[in-house]
Formats: C-alpha cells, structure tokens, sequence
C-alpha cells in the first residue's frame, strides 16, 4: 500500500460515505430514496470540488443534504490526507514519517520538517478566510431572504467559492447578482484565495508581518511565489480582456449590462474558469469564442497546493519558458534568474500529456454515446469536469448513463492528479544503474 494508493483510496472511501448518506431520504427535500447515481454525481462533484450537477441542488436537496454537500466539499478542498492529519492531531497523535510523507505528497511540499505546522496552519487560515467571506456576504443576502436563510446561503457560498466549488443554492446561480459589486468582488477574491495555494498565502503572511514588526530579516520571495503570483495575474487580465471583448455585443450576455459592469462580469467569468464554476452569465448563451476562451483558462487550472485543479499555472509556466528556451537557443530553462531543474521539465511534460489523453478519451466517449449534443458543449463539460471547475452550457442534466459515469470518472482523475494515479496504479518506479546511448531524431 503505497502513499499515491492511500490518498486515491482515500478519496474513494470519501466518495462512498458521501453516496450513501446523499442516497438517503433525509438528504432530498421531498423526504424520498434518491436515485444512486445521482448522489454518486452529486458526491464525486462535492469531494472533487467541482460543482457539475445533474439536479437542482437548492431544491433536490435538504437542508442536510446541503450541509452534508458543505462538509464534502471542504474535506474534497483540503485533500484526503490533509483531512486525515486533522483527525490524527485533534486525537493527540503525533505524526509519523509515513504520514508526513503524504502530507508532503498531497500538498506537493519540498520537504517534511513541520508537517503537522502546516497542516495546522492551513486549517487556521481556511477559518479565517471562510468566516471572513460569510461575514462579507451577509449584507447581500439577508436582506432579501431573512436572516437565517441569508446566514446559510453565506456559509453555502463561501465554503464553495474558497474551495473552488461552483454549488449555488440558487438556480440560474448567481446570473441575479451579475450587477452586485459585493458579491463578484467576494466570491472572486474568495477564489483566487482558495486557487493561488497554501503556500503562497503564507508567505504573504510572513512578509506582512515581518514588515509590521519592522524585522531586519525580511522573507525573501520563492521562486514558486514568484511564478504562481506572476502567471496568476496575467491569466486574470487576459481573460478580463479577452471576455470583454468576445462578449461586448452578445445579447445573451454581456449585452445588456452597463460599461462598468460589463467590466466586472468579464472579470468574474475571468476569475471562475480557475476552476470554481459559478456564473453571472448564462454560458449556454456565450459566443464560441468566449466558450473557447473558458476552456483555455479552465485546462490551465489553479496553482500547485491549492483546492483547484487543471494543469496548473506553474506547469503551464515550466511549458512556456521551455518554449522560450528553444526559440532563443537556449539550452537551460531559467525563470527569475533560477535553473529549473530536468526532472521538473518532464513532470510538466507529463502532466500536459496525460491530461490531454483524459480530455480527449472522456470528448470521444461522450461524443460516441450522446450524438445530439453540439462537439464544443461537450469539450467544455469534459474540461471543467476534469479541472474540477463546475462550468457547462446545461447539458450535465442531459447526458445519458454513460457519459454521466465518465464524467464521474474525469471528476475523480482531475482531483487526485493524473501523475498520482498513475503511480497507485503501476506503483513507485525503481531506481535503475541502467544508461542508454544518446541519439537525435527530427523533431518539429
């Protein structure tokens, strides 16, 4: 039993509990056995914080069936084991060097001094920044459905949009608030937050407090901060850019919102595609090139450590500069005056490659079995299924068995990485004294 076979067990052990208690007759708001693929869906969209529905969940579900869809989603944010290291601490075990070595694994850390730190310090911050955002969101929903259920709708869409999780309680989502500064600017900030990685946040932390109590050693920036903070913001307005214009005239978007707006809309549907799948738009309306756009931003995902998915920014980041490299002759790929080393360089490669096969497995499988549905709506379904983002043009409810169940199956490969299943599959690699010959072939 292998660390990768643990966490992907880990994630399916999850993704059992959640289908029976889903399954049962408190969970669904007319009191009745709900259909067991359905809460299957439901469940795997929870624990691989995605958002994809085949039901209407602020009306299919309970209130306990939301709540238990609220605690799927954060132990699916947090990961299985990092779940796991918070039950092993709040029962006053110590850590031992297998569970470090997962909790380094499942955050993708360098190193495993201090695990139960930051594991400790990853649930502080996830706290404050949840409580935060409800407190944020109350003035928007409380006045118009009451205190109670504003306070719950808060909690409901704070805990999704920190996690990345795209679950709305309402069902066209948020279109009704496409006008609401309060919440794009919440909701967006509450998922950059959960997209940009653990890591990144405290270091921002550390330099805030550093610079507060006027310490000499002020931390220096990794070369990870530097990349994912870096390429997160050119992604954030670009797609910006690229949004507003695309959808500048289309009726069934953009359209009819004022200039200013119009500029906070393309911002948000900028933000979402990082791989938490709420909308102030109806996708289902947006123009192909918009459509095309999403896909793009969703493929490339969140950061490395975060409770997003896709590629990731800094695999996308490793790609483009070994691009650059070539083209300037290059034989060293550099980012910020630092080497990367060759083995990140093929994990990168690996990761691209990989996640392009599911893409075009799962395209090809739906397309095989669901005929009438349009080639761009289903790439677009496969795509947020697999980035764990939750955006779709409407056709989750449509999809036949068959595709549901791939979709099911791109959810789960999305959330525990393509590179960690493959290794709870084949096993650890082994080390070999072996060296081949070098030889060149044409390539280009």
């Amino acid at each position: 039993m292998t660390i990768s076979r643990t966490i992907c067990l880990g994630f399916l052990a999850l993704l059992a509990i959640g289908t029976i208690l889903l399954t049962l007759p408190f969970s669904t708001s007319d009191g009745t056995w709900s259909d067991p693929v359905t809460a299957l869906f439901t469940t795997t969209s929870c624990v691989c914080v995605t958002g994809l529905s085949v039901v209407d969940v602020g009306k299919f579900y309970s209130f306990w069936g939301q709540l238990i869809m609220v605690c799927l989603v954060q132990v699916g944010g947090l990961g299985y084991m990092t779940a796991t290291t918070v039950l092993i601490l709040l029962v006053g075990r110590k850590l031992g060097l297998r569970d470090k070595l997962a909790v380094q694994q499942s955050l993708d850390q360098p190193g495993l001094a201090g695990a139960g730190d930051l594991v400790r310090s990853i649930i502080a911050m996830i706290v404050i920044i949840e409580i935060t955002g409800i407190f944020l969101l109350l003035p928007a929903f409380v006045p118009d459905f009451g205190f109670s259920q504003g306070l719950w709708l808060s909690i409901f869409h704070s805990v999704n949009a920190f996690n990345n999780a795209g679950f709305s309680l309402f069902s066209n989502n948020l279109i009704n608030y496409v006008n609401s500064p309060l919440v794009n600017f919440v909701i967006s900030s509450l998922i950059i937050l959960g997209g940009i990685g653990y890591q990144v946040i405290m270091e921002v932390f550390l330099w805030v407090r550093d610079r507060l109590s006027k310490n000499q050693t002020c931390i220096v920036f990794s070369l990870n901060f530097k990349v994912v903070t870096s390429t997160t913001l050119f992604l954030l307005i670009v797609g910006t850019i690229g949004f507003f214009l695309t959808e500048f005239n289309n009726p069934g978007t953009f359209a009819p919102l004022s200039f200013g707006n119009k500029i906070m809309a393309a911002w948000f549907q900028s933000v979402v595609p990082r791989t938490a799948g709420f909308n102030t738009v109806d996708y289902g309306k947006m123009t192909n090139a918009g459509l095309w756009l999403t896909i793009a931003l969703m493929f490339m995902g969140a950061s490395p450590g975060s409770t997003g998915g896709g590629i990731k920014t800094t695999t996308v980041r490793i790609l483009f500069n070994c691009t650059k490299a070539v083209l300037q002759g290059k034989e060293e790929v550099l980012a910020y005056q630092r080497q990367i080393p060759p083995a990140l360089i093929l994990k990168a490669v690996a990761v691209q490659v990989g996640s392009m096969l599911v893409v075009i497995i799962a395209t090809v499988l739906i397309a095989l079995f669901d005929k009438n549905i349009g080639f761009i709506d289903i790439l677009l379904e496969v795509v947020s299924a697999f980035a764990t983002v939750g955006l779709s043009t409407g056709i989750t409810a449509k999809l036949s068995l068959f595709p549901e169940l791939v979709i099911i199956t791109t959810m789960y490969i999305g959330r525990v990485g393509i590179l960690l299943l493959m290794s709870a599959i084949l096993g650890d690699p082994k080390p070999s004294a072996i060296r081949y010959p070098e030889e060149n072939l044409l390539v280009g």
